[in-house]
């Protein structure tokens, strides 16, 4: 079992939001896009909201350090996949996203089994801030006014900058350690 503590609870929250954005968006139900844009821009917020209450209070956990990632990919892989369900979204624009999600994903795992963290760095936050923004107004708008394409496109664009400057950044991480690991004296077999 994990500890429930606020942020963990909002992180399931965020969890529980994801059907319920699904089921808003591709049932047939009054002001469903409402609904929808709603409980979205609601979880969305809960993200920013836990890692904050996590580390003010001292309360960060294996769980959230785990669940917290995977619930914003989660919320955010679930409202792509019904937009494009919807034809409100090009397939290619949301497989961008996801691609750049999943790839961040397995190379935050390939780091932190060398003991590397790489913070999330200022164009990480841009990339969430423009993702959200998209989803909440594609979900919201229908059909979507071209500042809405604008913002999809500029989401897109920050989405691969972010994921490329992940990437060098952790290849310079890994450069780094391993450069530190062969300027330290070799130990003695005692």
């Amino acid at each position: 079992m994990f500890p429930l503590n606020l942020p963990n609870a909002l992180t399931l929250l965020r969890i529980l939001a994801v059907p319920v954005v699904v089921v808003a968006l591709l049932v047939e139900m009054p002001n469903g896009d409402v609904i929808a844009a709603a409980v979205f821009a609601a979880a969305a917020l809960t993200d920013g909201l836990d890692g904050y209450i996590a580390r003010s209070r001292n309360s960060i956990t294996t769980f959230g350090k785990l669940m917290d990632p995977l619930a914003d990919k989660l919320l955010v892989i679930g409202a792509l996949l019904c937009l494009v369900s919807l034809g409100r979204l090009e397939a290619w624009v949301a497989m961008v996203i996801i691609a750049r999600e999943v790839a961040v994903t397995i190379l935050r795992t390939i780091a932190a089994e060398r003991g590397l963290v790489i913070a999330a760095s200022w164009l990480g936050k841009a990339k969430t801030a423009t993702q959200i923004a998209a989803i909440i107004a594609l979900i919201a708008t229908n059909p979507s006014p071209a500042w809405v394409d604008v913002l999809v496109y500029a989401a897109v664009a920050v989405t691969i900058i972010s994921g490329a400057d992940y990437f060098f950044g952790l290849r310079r991480r890994i450069e780094q350690d391993q450069r530190e690991r062969a300027a330290r004296p070799p130990r003695s077999a005692a």
